[in-house]
């Protein structure tokens, strides 16, 4: 078998991770929890959807947030297991807890199902109508783990998946499913499909010699043309969502102007070929998610 790439692991062993007791720590790592940033994005389409909702509930903010970090944990670890043994080919991810033998299949299906009990106590906290589309969503985190290994496009339901929050936020705020969490929705996939395109160049080296396919793969140097439609479709339908929530044009403005901007420095520095530059862009994008939930919250408590 040909050696792996020099790409080193993910594993952060500092933060959180070194404060926790030694035997919490392959646990911790499995759920990322070294790693927050898979979390925030997550988070953000449900704050999103709270916000262009017009909510100021604290509590539905709070809750959210418990939730997404359950199921990111809940979502990585179901990956690890499914991908254990492609993980001991990639340097990236040799030394995770399953991939290395720190946690056992058994232990890992033991915090899966405590996970997974944190995130429905909170999904039961929410109307009947999120509820519904809460579990409507768990068939699109059990199915990504095995896109990698039928389609270059894995990125589009992985894109439907980490963006259901904005469905989830706005009908937990509303109680019903309208447009503007439909073309939220949008925007997040599309979203999701630029910064994970960014991010799996870190792996298309290892990628190509296992057979995991993925959108960096292929679309290799056109990368930067088609992250100008992803990202442009991110900003337009975001610009849309709000206006057809009622926001006015000056707020829609505002928010389309300064996600664009950023994206725009995102495709100005973006170096297929720099792991390291590759890592620093797919974690700016928890920026994209401040710069819309701010003139949301703004806009909703100041502008009504």
């Amino acid at each position: 078998m040909r050696a792996m790439s020099a790409t080193r692991s993910d594993i952060q062993e500092q933060g959180l991770l070194a404060l926790l007791p030694p035997g919490w720590r392959p646990y911790a790592k499995l759920a990322r929890l070294d790693r927050p940033i898979g979390t925030w994005l997550l988070l953000f389409p449900c704050w999103w959807g709270l916000a262009l909702a017009g909510s100021h509930d604290i509590g539905l903010y709070l809750l959210f947030a418990l939730g997404a970090l359950a199921m990111r944990g809940a979502g990585c670890t179901i990956n690890d297991m499914m991908d254990r043994d492609f993980d001991r080919q990639v340097a990236r991810t040799a030394l995770r807890p399953l991939a290395s033998g720190q946690v056992t299949m058994v232990q890992a299906g033991i915090f899966l199902a405590a996970q997974g009990l944190i995130g429905l106590a909170v999904l039961l906290a929410l109307n009947r109508t999120a509820i519904a589309l809460g579990l409507a969503s768990t068939l699109l985190v059990a199915i990504y783990p095995l896109m990698k290994r039928i389609t270059h496009w894995p990125q589009i339901v992985l894109g439907l998946a980490f963006n259901w929050g904005a469905l989830m936020g706005w009908t937990a705020a509303r109680g019903t499913l309208d447009l503007p969490a439909l073309l939220l929705y949008g925007s997040g996939i599309l979203w999701t499909l630029g910064y994970d395109t960014i991010y799996a160049h870190q792996d298309k080296d290892d990628d190509a010699r296992i057979g995991v396919k993925s959108t960096a793969l292929r679309l290799g140097a056109a990368t930067g043309r088609w992250l100008v439609f992803f990202y442009g479709g991110t900003v337009l339908l975001i610009a849309a969502a709000v206006l057809t929530a009622g926001g006015s044009l000056g707020l829609t403005v505002l928010i389309a102007g300064l996600i664009a901007a950023h994206f725009g420095w995102q495709l100005v520095w973006l170096r297929i070929d720099d792991p390291d530059q590759c890592l620093l862009l797919f974690r700016a994008n928890r920026f994209i998610g401040w710069l819309v939930l701010i003139p949301l919250l703004l806009g909703s408590i100041f502008l009504g």
